[in-house]
């Protein structure tokens, strides 16, 4: 396949949810809350819907980038510009999508970004390979003048499930997955070294063999995935808990309903916001629940000892904290494997990354381990809550929002959204 040649994602859905059956032996069945094939008009999901037993990627394609309702603040923090140069790029076209000095302004991270990190080592777990990550990470790195992060360097390290350098076959709808992973751990912890471990294929056996690796390799590890929650799912829980690594996981992209790993106990679950940038208030920017955002009830794990107690749930809980989601409000990410260069995405995906990268600024992953969302419930004042938005109609406040519990919880955006690296 040429780097620069166009392919639908449809197609790449189908494929995928094809291998995905094949690796079950033929299982039907597909997984009740990862069926949704695109995530609204003019939206277009990276990963189509699988099979029970299978996870799919939670990144979403804006396929208009026009279509994209954001504006870019200055380098300084102040005001909007619609061109590049402010972040980094010097390029002539402009670019959309939020571009690493806008996110580092809307959760203000940007001198956490510039002086800490060092010595962290982000992991994110993939499934299948994309033969173009390295090449594609450097140019996102050049043109927001982010520094080099190589293979040489071994600032990237790129391994399969067990740690070995044979890696799987390549997927175009993963290959998207991979690339806005690297791009959004780059955006916000550009010191940090990058750790990508690839599941052999999508089943949850694979990639949690590949989290388990991560996590020893690793100070946080992200996964950007899920499948519906199943009565088998805490069999794996344990291939996402490390004593001095803290675990991230995307809530979902289909709205109202619980994915796995993101319901696994000692993982923190990241939902999903709109995010706008906002001169009338203190902060600069306004956030909402995205309705494409994972929340809600598991089935199956435990409640943390930590978590809210409810009559409406007593069971884990989803989600402990979120960040920019909605792909009309989304990020910008180079990918040249089934894409044609920059585009604008969204999904839970990114806010997974993003979330793993503040542990990551904030240097804590040693001491906090499988308990690190504790600390989301226990101090919340580096917190951004959202109080308006849904993800359903669940009546309460599991995916509403305005029906936020005390201290400001509610399912879609957990605690909120990080102001710099204190909660974390």
């Amino acid at each position: 396949m040429g780097r620069h040649r166009p392919l639908r994602w449809a197609a790449v859905a189908c494929s995928t949810a094809m291998v995905a059956l094949g690796a079950l032996g033929g299982a039907s069945g597909v997984a009740s809350a990862a069926t949704r094939p695109s995530g609204g008009s003019g939206i277009e999901a990276a990963c189509g819907p699988v099979a029970r037993g299978t996870a799919r990627c939670f990144v979403e394609r804006l396929v208009n980038p026009a279509d994209w309702r954001g504006t870019h603040v200055r380098a300084d923090g102040h005001g909007a510009t619609n061109g590049k140069g402010h972040g980094g790029g010097g390029g002539s076209a402009t670019i959309a999508g939020y571009y690493p000095s806008d996110l580092l302004s809307a959760y203000n991270l940007s001198t956490a970004s510039t002086s800490d990190g060092t010595g962290q080592t982000v992991a994110v777990v993939e499934a299948y390979s994309d033969p173009y990550l390295a090449s594609n990470l450097a140019t996102y790195r050049s043109e927001f003048s982010l520094g080099p992060c190589t293979t040489s360097s071994r600032c990237l390290t790129i391994v399969n499930q067990s740690g070995g350098t044979k890696l799987p076959h390549g997927n175009t709808g993963w290959g998207t997955e991979m690339s806005l992973d690297v791009d959004m751990v780059s955006a916000i912890c550009p010191n940090c070294h990058i750790l990508v471990a690839e599941a052999k294929t999508a089943s949850l056996s694979n990639l949690a063999a590949a989290a388990a690796y991560a996590g020893k390799h690793a100070n946080v590890v992200s996964n950007s995935y899920g499948g519906s929650e199943s009565s088998g799912e805490t069999s794996y829980n344990a291939d996402y808990t490390a004593s001095h690594t803290v675990y991230v996981a995307s809530a979902g992209d289909s709205g109202y309903g619980v994915e796995f790993p993101a319901a696994a106990p000692s993982v923190v679950a990241a939902g999903g916001t709109t995010l706008t940038q906002d001169s009338s208030t203190a902060r600069g920017w306004t956030e909402s629940v995205w309705s494409g955002s994972g929340s809600g009830c598991s089935a199956y794990e435990p409640q943390p000892s930590w978590e809210n107690n409810t009559s409406f749930c007593g069971n884990r809980t989803v989600a402990d904290t979120a960040a920019d989601a909605n792909p009309s409000t989304g990020v910008a990410m180079y990918d040249t494997y089934g894409e044609s260069g920059w585009i604008v995405v969204g999904g839970t995906s990114v806010a997974s990354p993003l979330i793993a990268s503040v542990y990551a600024l904030a240097g804590n992953a040693s001491s906090l381990g499988p308990d690190a969302a504790a600390g989301l419930y226990a101090s919340t004042a580096s917190l951004n809550k959202v109080d308006s938005g849904s993800n359903g109609s669940c009546g309460n406040y599991l995916c509403n929002a305005g029906d936020s519990l005390s201290g400001g919880y509610n399912g879609p955006t957990g605690n909120g959204t990080p102001n710099g690296i204190g909660s974390f």
